[in-house]
């Protein structure tokens, strides 16, 4: 078997201007940040990006790479609304395609079997058919019941944060939830998955059940171990939001200033420099009381 070991660097090489993009996760929950940040230190833009989205849809949207967003939600969770992407969704300069939470997933389900399409109730009677009027419905063939038919969703490109995986590619989690990030990695041509730790393949299922096992090497061209590559969203049981630092990313959205500020600190580094900058927050906040 392969190894299929990268750098972060390597990762946001292979992508391109223009593509359709996954980002697994939900919300601010165990996304991949490390492999996001990256492309910011890029110059590629107008980007497709399919997300449950977070704060890496608002990181994208605030640096100018994204001409569209497919979702299901942008929040960051402890905060209702990520407050660059709610800047581009009020001024126009993204165009989105906002679905029901379970479109969102059918639309996926579809991209990861290459059907066209998947029948869905979700969404009938309701405003999304309105804000998404290339949607069709579908009559069943065996009753009078009709679905919505919502187009599958093929990516250029996932990623995905998980909490352990192999050399070739295997990826395990190890907190409460998947968030679908199997169904990013099946519906996209490459798949790039960033891990906490590394392992070998033996040491996946020592202490975890064989069901932690979400992603399979055949849907994974490269893996990246990026130790806190997901913060500052969770990585349960890894390490959980870093609230403080959230928070402080949210205000400093508040004007070109501080926003300014915080891309020289934390965005305009390395991997290496961030993780630093991040550990000087935490003290000078300790050293304050602990307000950031």
């Amino acid at each position: 078997m392969r190894d299929k070991t990268m750098s972060l660097a390597d990762v946001s090489q292979q992508i391109e201007s223009g593509m359709t993009i996954g980002i697994g996760g939900w919300g601010s929950r165990r996304k991949p940040m490390a492999l996001v940040r990256d492309l910011l230190r890029t110059d590629i833009k107008d980007l497709t990006v399919v997300s449950f989205g977070g704060p890496d849809v608002g990181l994208l949207c605030a640096a100018g790479r994204v001409r569209r967003v497919v979702y299901g939600f942008v929040s960051l969770d402890s905060i209702p609304l990520d407050p660059h992407f709610r800047a581009a969704r009020e001024n126009g300069s993204v165009a989105t395609s906002e679905y029901d939470e379970g479109m969102f997933v059918a639309a996926l389900r579809a991209g990861a079997s290459r059907l066209s399409f998947l029948p869905t109730r979700a969404g009938l009677e309701s405003d999304v058919m309105a804000m998404n009027p290339q949607l069709r419905t579908v009559a069943s063939p065996y009753d009078d019941d009709v679905y919505v038919a919502v187009p599958g969703i093929r990516l250029d490109v996932s990623l995905i944060h998980l909490n352990r995986g192999d050399v070739h590619g295997n990826g395990q989690y190890l907190g409460p939830d998947p968030y679908f990030d199997d169904l990013f990695a099946m519906a996209a041509d490459r798949c790039y998955l960033s891990v906490e730790r590394i392992v070998a393949t033996a040491e996946l299922t020592a202490a975890a059940p064989v069901q932690s096992l979400l992603v399979s090497r055949l849907f994974v061209t490269g893996v990246v171990e990026a130790p806190g590559g997901a913060h500052f969203t969770s990585c349960e049981p890894d390490y959980a939001r870093d609230e403080p630092f959230q928070a402080a990313y949210a205000r400093a959205a508040r004007d070109e200033q501080s926003w300014r500020e915080f891309t020289e600190r934390f965005l305009a580094v390395d991997d290496a420099g961030y993780q630093g900058a991040v550990e000087e927050l935490r003290a000078s906040a300790a050293a304050a009381g602990g307000k950031p």
